[in-house]
């Protein structure tokens, strides 16, 4: 593509701030250049938005470096110190959201209205971090001798490598950063090469708002060898990912060479059951929000529909015509319901997820089409009745707009196809009997369940996942214990 189409796909973003979109990397205070580029795509029109930096290995060492370097000064500011930067950080992404959000949407495909609510959440993780970071409290146990002193005291971890995803590329960056720098770590991010303008531009706003050289630094480029930095690097003592199942176990599996810590967020496939005395307005309301928020792109999103005999019918009918009226577009050209999928292989496996249900007997009742023209990937909201609990779809992960329901007749049942997976992160459950709801709850093997809500992500609630789902909890006051470690100071007194 030709730079003067570069410029008319950038030119309909309409910035107010054109400086939050930089084409390079971010390491001690400085912005980097790289020998080579990697193209950064809008889904919605196949057109290429801009480039960032291939950098590899040597700019991640660079980076580490640059993140010992500053650690000390970092972490011996006061908490209180560290709170008013990342207050003033978050102050400065809801002054800028428009602009955010629209860099979000062109780059990643969310409907506008769906990104200026990921910047408003993204924000929240620095303003609840730049607080809590306060109370990461110590204790005084009582000597076990009467000339012994106990006391433990809670410190930063050190130098944090992350590794974020392109689905919410704001929120998966704030939630692991807000902690770290509220906790006085300091970091090296290597955002998704699919979706790296949303990061940058944080770095943008963050040396604003008073962040010092090499306390947060961005290296974009190929996976593979900027990992190898992060999970291998003895400097960084901490490791945190957000991505699919398969490549968090390799890189965790790397991360024990330098016996790092280490947290993961990863793959999930979430059942949501309703049953038959279910508020079914909420139900249809709630798999709405849950199914196709983000394109179904999201690793809470519900994967796997249960749903009683008795109410199967209507339910199944209520939320296709719920579907089917979702407005598909490009966020940037005006009001949508549902963006793209981020690439290609997205739309194939939604293909391959419903040939797949079909051929057993699935019946469509909405959508199971690819839309759009020549380089684009939407795909229609698809809602598919008669599904088995065999099907691709309830095996994997589809990450997409497809819905397929199953049909059951008791309790124990579906609660036994819901925890038929290796996945463990989120459940959805809808019933207004108050002991059904307490029985399911503590039998789902996830590590979230939302009851009645088709939402469970908050800045002041854990988040995370049990099984293969991964381990450590991101949000509320465990999310910075993920980036504390544990000190007892064991002091003799003479009488």
């Amino acid at each position: 593509m030709s730079q003067h189409d570069v410029e008319a796909e950038r030119s309909r973003l309409a910035l107010q701030r054109p400086d939050l979109l930089r084409e390079a990397a971010y390491v001690d205070g400085a912005w980097v250049q790289g020998a080579t580029t990697i193209a950064v795509l809008n889904p919605a029109t196949g057109r290429t938005l801009g480039a960032v930096p291939n950098l590899g290995g040597a700019e991640a060492d660079r980076a580490t470096a640059a993140a010992a370097a500053a650690l000390p000064a970092w972490r011996a500011r006061s908490a209180k110190e560290r709170g008013a930067i990342l207050r003033r950080w978050s102050d400065l992404m809801l002054a800028h959201k428009r602009d955010l959000a629209r860099l979000m949407t062109a780059e990643q495909g969310k409907p506008l209205a769906e990104a200026e609510g990921e910047v408003a959440y993204a924000a929240s993780f620095f303003e609840w971090f730049g607080e809590e970071g306060k109370r990461a409290y110590g204790s005084v146990i009582p000597g076990h001798q009467a000339d012994k002193r106990l006391v433990v005291l809670r410190q930063a971890v050190g130098v944090v490598g992350a590794i974020t995803p392109w689905n919410f590329p704001s929120a998966m960056i704030t939630r692991k950063v807000g902690p770290a720098l509220a906790a006085g770590c300091t970091v090296v991010l290597k955002p998704s090469e699919l979706t790296p303008f949303s990061a940058l531009a944080l770095a943008v706003l963050g040396e604003e708002a008073g962040v010092p050289a090499g306390v947060f630094n961005i290296v974009t480029g190929a996976p593979a060898p900027i990992g190898e930095v992060l999970t291998g690097d003895p400097r960084i003592a901490k490791f945190t990912f957000t991505g699919s199942t398969a490549v968090g176990k390799r890189l965790a599996a790397a991360c024990m060479g330098t016996v790092k810590r280490v947290s993961l967020e990863l793959g999930g496939n979430a059942p949501f059951l309703v049953f038959d005395d279910a508020d079914l307005d909420a139900a249809v309301e709630g798999a709405m929000v849950s199914k196709f928020r983000n394109t179904g792109q999201t690793c809470v999103c519900a994967n796997r529909f249960l749903v009683q005999a008795r109410v199967y019918d209507e339910f199944a009918e209520r939320l296709a015509a719920k579907a089917k009226a979702l407005v598909v577009g490009d966020g940037l050209e005006g009001p949508t319901g549902q963006g793209p999928l981020i690439n290609a292989a997205a739309v194939e496996k939604m293909a391959r997820h419903v040939a797949d249900a079909r051929a057993a007997g699935a019946k469509v009742l909405t959508g199971a089409e690819a839309l759009g023209g020549q380089g684009q990937t939407f795909y229609a909201p698809t809602v598919l009745a008669g599904v088995t609990a065999e099907a691709l779809l309830n095996r994997e992960e589809t990450f997409g707009p497809l819905a397929g329901l199953i049909r059951f007749e008791t309790e124990a049942e579906a609660v036994a196809i819901a925890n038929d997976t290796r996945a463990g992160l989120a459940a959805y459950l809808f019933t207004r009997d108050l002991d059904r709801s307490w029985r399911v709850s503590e039998g789902l093997e996830y590590g979230m369940v939302g009851l009645n809500s088709g939402l469970v992500s908050t800045e002041v609630a854990p988040f995370g996942g049990v099984k293969e789902s991964g381990f450590g909890r991101e949000g509320a006051a465990e999310g910075l214990d993920e980036y504390l470690s544990t000190k007892l100071v064991h002091a003799a007194i003479r009488g």
